[in-house]
């Protein structure tokens, strides 16, 4: 029963270190898309954020630092609590 349980555990362990990397990698990538979308913006910190959210919830950033909102569909279309664009 023991080993049963050992190896139930380590197929856990092998399962969840491989859902870890592949989320990982998806942050890297919105990280490096972010980076070159907010490179002029006066407000860093701020466009870095939610250019942060925007990516992980559509997988998307438009190309250059402005503009460009076609390529994303949802990135275009999300809107903050007061109706304005969200992402930048």
């Amino acid at each position: 029963m023991k080993i049963v349980y050992a190896n139930v555990l380590l197929v856990f362990l092998i399962l969840s270190s491989s859902f870890l990397e592949i989320s990982m990698a998806g942050s890297a990538f919105c990280d490096s898309k972010c980076k070159g979308r907010c490179a002029k913006a006066e407000l860093k910190k701020r466009c870095l954020k939610y250019c942060g959210i925007c990516c992980k919830k559509c997988n998307c950033v438009p190309s250059g630092t402005y503009g460009n909102k076609d390529e994303c569909p949802c990135y275009r279309d999300m809107k903050n609590s007061k109706g304005k664009g969200k992402c930048p």
